[in-house]
């Protein structure tokens, strides 16, 4: 049940930052419309940095750690789990905010990582202490997520391939979960 309900969940949350326009929140070089945010990966045919390699979940994967770790994060191994058949499309890591000595500096320096290395900022939204930047590189969409202003230290990064090829693949694995 808890499987299904976070494919769902974390994809949602991906899509409706990554297409949906909020009250607060700022578009950076992109169009604010809602169109797909695979437009163009067909052109791109998915290809991660200049070096021409694939864009996979274990290379997000290692982006985002060397990102978070340089910047003072350490991994919070209770973070929600991907199912094994979506782990080459969606990556969710979980900082342990506590740990860290400034997780909102922390968190400014791990996504300033990401965008030297290809990551392009397309929205960032700003509320009640939380800040959700919404990135994208190739196919991927990542959600970075800093919710460490007040009482909450919550501090995650969800990314999500768009690819035709994923969005089935997906979809596959939450209908393939039982949500009783």
């Amino acid at each position: 049940m808890r499987k299904a309900k976070w494919v769902a969940a974390a994809a949602g949350v991906v899509l409706l930052v990554a297409g949906c326009g909020s009250e607060g929140g700022t578009d950076k070089g992109g169009s604010s419309s809602g169109g797909s945010s695979s437009a163009g990966a067909s052109s791109t045919g998915g290809s991660g940095g200049s070096d021409g390699e694939r864009l996979t979940g274990a290379v997000v994967t290692k982006e985002l750690t060397d990102a978070a770790t340089g910047a003072g994060f350490t991994q919070d191994a209770s973070g929600e789990q991907i199912p094994a058949e979506a782990k080459d499309c969606m990556v969710s890591w979980t900082a342990d905010a506590e740990k860290a000595k400034d997780p909102a500096k922390s968190f400014t320096d791990t996504v300033a990582t990401l965008n030297k290395g290809g990551w392009n900022e397309e929205r960032k939204t700003e509320q009640g202490g939380s800040v959700i930047k919404s990135l994208k590189k190739s196919s991927w969409q990542l959600q970075a997520s800093n919710h460490s202003a007040g009482p909450l230290k919550l501090v995650m990064f969800v990314a999500v391939d768009s690819s035709p090829e994923c969005a089935a693949a997906l979809a596959a694995a939450n209908k393939a979960t039982p949500s009783s």
